[in-house]
């Protein structure tokens, strides 16, 4: 069954999505605190840390430019390749479904072990992707 490879885009755009939903949670959080901060943290972010509040926010954050890169990599890898398929589709929104969770739970009660299992979930369907790539690619050779 053939795909419109362009709908590889959609889950591409969540994760994106996403990431500016966690800037806008850093930035308000950050600025939520500034006015209790030393204004010179910020220059090089020595001296007494961020509450965890924010600090949560920014490695929130930070997570986004981890991980989702590979992701991207493949999502993009997938298309210009043209081997988008039901299975691509397939791990591309369960990275997808396993990130919302993990962002969910960071940013709300922030359980390491159900954040871990969703990171963990992750990591496995981006695996998937790539392994599903790297078929698709050597069965054109």
């Amino acid at each position: 069954m053939s795909h419109n490879p362009t709908l590889i885009f959609l889950p591409m755009l969540v994760v994106v999505a996403l990431t500016f939903v966690a800037f806008v949670r850093m930035a308000v959080a950050r600025t939520g605190i500034i006015k209790s901060m030393d204004p010179d943290y910020y220059r090089a972010h020595i001296g007494p840390p961020e509450p965890e509040s924010a600090r949560a926010a920014v490695r929130h954050y930070d997570n986004l430019f981890e991980l989702p890169t590979l992701f991207y990599a493949a999502c993009l890898t997938a298309f210009v390749v043209a081997v988008v398929g039901r299975w691509t589709l397939i791990f591309a929104w369960g990275y997808v479904a396993a990130r919302v969770v993990q962002s969910l739970i960071h940013m709300t009660y922030n359980n390491p072990a159900h954040r871990g299992g969703a990171f963990v979930l992750g990591i496995l369907f981006t695996l998937a992707l790539w392994i599903n790539l790297a078929v698709s690619i050597f069965a054109r050779l």
